[in-house]
C-alpha cells in the first residue's frame, strides 16, 4: 500500500533541534490516532536516533539531519538520516535491512546504546549503515477493534 502522505524536515545537526522534531513527531502521531503512550514512546525512540546523528554524524563539521514521516492508514514510517540528501523511498526500503540484535554496536557507531531502545519501543527498526547512517522505524496503530456485533442490540426477538 503508498503511503498517504510523506513530510520531511531538514534540521542542523545540533542537540537544540531534537526538541522540535519531537513536537513534530508529536503532531503527527497525534493526528493519526496514536495513543498517548504511543507518541511518548516514538517521541523517545526518534529523540534517541536523532541524538545519536547529532553526536556522532559530524566531527567537527556543520551538518544536517534529515527526518522523512511516511504516513500510511494502519502506521507511520520515520527515518532519521545523516549524511544523506532527500529520500529516494523505495530506494532506500528495498536496500534496507532489519537490525539485528547481534550486530556490533560499535560496527554501527559509537555510542550506540541507543539503537537497543528504539527497538524496544518500535514495532520494525532497519538500519542502513554505508555512507552515513539511515534508521527506518515503523510503529502500527493498534486501534481498540471491537466486533461489529459484539456491540449492537439484537433486532430479532
Amino acid at each position: 500500500m503508498e503511503s498517504l502522505d510523506f513530510i520531511e524536515m531538514k534540521v542542523p545537526a545540533r542537540a537544540e533541534y531534537v526538541g522540535v522534531v519531537r513536537l513534530t513527531t508529536s503532531g503527527i502521531a497525534n493526528r493519526m490516532g496514536f495513543s498517548y503512550e504511543e507518541i511518548e514512546d516514538l517521541k523517545v525512540a526518534i529523540s534517541e536516533a536523532l541524538s545519536n546523528a547529532t553526536e556522532h554524524a559530524y566531527k567537527n563539521e556543520d551538518g544536517e539531519v534529515t527526518i522523512g514521516f511516511g504516513l500510511y492508514q494502519e502506521r507511520l514510517e520515520v527515518m532519521i538520516a545523516d549524511r544523506g540528501g532527500s529520500f529516494d523511498l523505495q530506494k532506500i526500503k528495498k536496500n534496507i535491512g532489519p537490525y539485528e540484535n547481534n550486530q556490533s554496536i560499535e560496527d554501527l557507531r559509537e555510542g550506540g546504546f541507543g539503537l537497543f531502545l528504539i527497538e524496544a519501543l518500535m514495532d520494525k527498526v532497519e538500519i542502513k549503515n554505508d555512507y552515513g547512517v539511515i534508521v527506518l522505524m515503523t510503529k502500527y496503530l493498534h486501534e481498540n477493534e471491537v466486533d461489529i456485533n459484539d456491540d449492537q442490540i439484537s433486532t430479532t426477538q
